[in-house]
């Protein structure tokens, strides 16, 4: 059994985290930080911490899963490793590639195993991507759209959409795009990028338009507060056809509703979402994969038992860090920048 505790009682905790904590049978939740009362009425049980640096120091967990502000990641996950613990951080990874090189050495030093949690990889709208990617029936790929938009015009007081270090949209859900593009196609060759704040009274980026420039495709990664309309997911267009999706995943909905993972509908999506591959031949609804974010805690728990890489390694998560700076660097000198290996 593997002693788990969690930094954090947020959003992140209750919704992406601990229900499959407590669905994993080699897991056992030991305790949480957080100083909001409702924790202690939740989970009358477990060890209750005030802070994590507090939990990292009294807590036996053999596990510790960082779901604090993206600013202080880098500072728990140091404290964790030097404990000898292993490590489990929700994206971003940290806010500097500088961070996240410092705690990769650290990990391999400590022979720890250090994660993060990119969820999304286990989408049901993505794994059907990769799907048509394996099996070729669009052909080469040229062109690959992912948006990730929302309907908030009013910024809101919440530290993600606050001033400072790892605030901002494109810290909060550019990883999700970007890390898809690069397990699809790997690094590009260059960034285009434009970030900029549109909503009144916004402190951080709020919207942002990155382009990878890679040697035979483009890639196009959006998030927008003002779409109102049916959101555009993928747009993947090749030299024997095209794919369209819109909707997201429906396992976070379910989540928030307060379902639990594992049934046999889990990650299932309506028909009425599913996308359409178009050809010269033909126009047909191709049925979405289901969608299991179980399957990144199962892997992870055979990383940790048998000292395995984890599903999304420090080295991969550090990618996606570099090119967040590239494109903020991009659109500060309004220019392509090349992207360095």
């Amino acid at each position: 059994m593997i002693k788990t505790a969690v930094i954090g009682y947020g959003l992140s905790a209750r919704t992406f985290h601990l229900p499959f904590i407590q669905n994993q049978t080699e897991l056992q939740l030991v305790a949480i930080s957080s100083s909001q009362e409702q924790l202690r009425q939740d989970h009358p049980q477990l060890q209750h911490y005030l802070d994590g640096s507090e939990l990292i120091a009294n807590s036996d967990a053999d596990l510790v899963v960082i779901t604090s502000p993206n600013h202080s990641h880098f500072s728990l996950a140091r404290q964790a490793l030097l404990a000898g613990k292993d490590v489990l951080v929700e994206k971003p990874f940290v806010v500097t590639s500088q961070e996240g090189e410092e705690l990769t050495a650290l990990a391999a030093r400590q022979q720890r195993v250090l994660a993060v949690y990119h969820n999304r990889r286990f989408d049901g709208d993505f794994l059907t991507l990769q799907h048509l990617l394996r099996t070729g029936q669009l052909g080469g790929i040229r062109y690959f759209e992912s948006h990730f938009d929302r309907f908030r015009p009013t910024p809101r007081a919440r530290w993600r959409e606050q001033a400072g270090p790892g605030g901002g949209i494109l810290y909060d859900l550019g990883p999700h795009l970007i890390d898809q593009a690069l397990v699809l196609f790997g690094l590009p060759e260059a960034i285009s990028a434009r970030c900029r704040e549109l909503r009144s009274g916004a402190e951080a980026t709020d919207y942002f338009h990155l382009q990878l420039h890679y040697p035979d495709k483009e890639v196009v990664l959006h998030s927008s507060p003002f779409c109102a309309a049916p959101t555009l997911r993928f747009v993947l267009q090749g030299t024997l056809g095209s794919y369209h999706k819109s909707g997201l995943d429906p396992q976070e909905d379910a989540l928030r509703a307060g379902e639990l993972p594992g049934g046999p509908d889990w990650g299932l999506e309506p028909a009425s979402h599913y996308g359409t591959v178009h050809s010269e031949q033909e126009t047909r609804t191709l049925t979405t994969l289901a969608g299991n974010y179980q399957l990144f805690y199962q892997q992870l728990v055979q990383a940790l038992q048998r000292r395995l890489p984890p599903p999304v390694s420090p080295a991969d998560a550090l990618q996606g860090i570099r090119l967040i700076e590239l494109a903020c660097r991009s659109h500060q000198k309004g220019r392509t920048l090349e992207v360095t290996r």
